[in-house]
């Protein structure tokens, strides 16, 4: 797993609509501070929490110069529907190969609901060389990060 002071993995994927737009990691170092906010999937009820705690927060996060993304293993199709209900503004990143989840050393099975191979609940702030400024992994995937730490670290990158 990575953390504070390592060099980011970066990734390819998808962003989270229907366009099937290409998203590469890379594209956004350099722009400010990046948050990968890696969340189980779409519409359960802590990563609705979390996304939407989020998106009420985005103007800060934009304010401090920093770019949010969520990150999971659903598709482009059930991430674009789940931005849409919940009126979530920043892109949702769409790793259903898993590339990034396991690149962070995030994946776990939440057998109860038939999840298998998703990213456990992680925060990490990237700062513009592309090194990992904060980070937050959950011990419990129904936890939600210190929203203003997040904001801290991104405000100090």
């Amino acid at each position: 797993m990575v953390s504070t002071g390592d060099a980011a993995p970066t990734f390819t994927a998808t962003v989270g609509t229907s366009d099937h737009e290409s998203f590469d990691l890379d594209d956004h170092i350099g722009d400010g501070p990046v948050v990968l906010a890696f969340f189980p999937g779409a519409f359960t009820p802590p990563c609705t929490s979390e996304m939407v705690a989020f998106q009420e927060r985005v103007a800060e996060f934009e304010d401090a110069g920093g770019t949010l993304l969520g990150v999971s293993a659903d598709s482009p199709f059930s991430q674009g529907a789940f931005r849409e209900k919940h009126g979530i503004e920043f892109d949702l990143v769409s790793d259903t190969a898993g590339d990034a989840i396991r690149a962070y050393g995030l994946e776990i099975d939440i057998a109860d609901l038939g999840l298998y191979g998703v990213a456990n609940r992680a925060v990490f702030v990237i700062d513009d060389d592309g090194e990992i400024v904060y980070d937050w992994v959950s011990d419990d995937p129904t936890n939600e990060p210190d929203y203003d730490a997040v904001l801290d670290a991104v405000e100090s990158a």
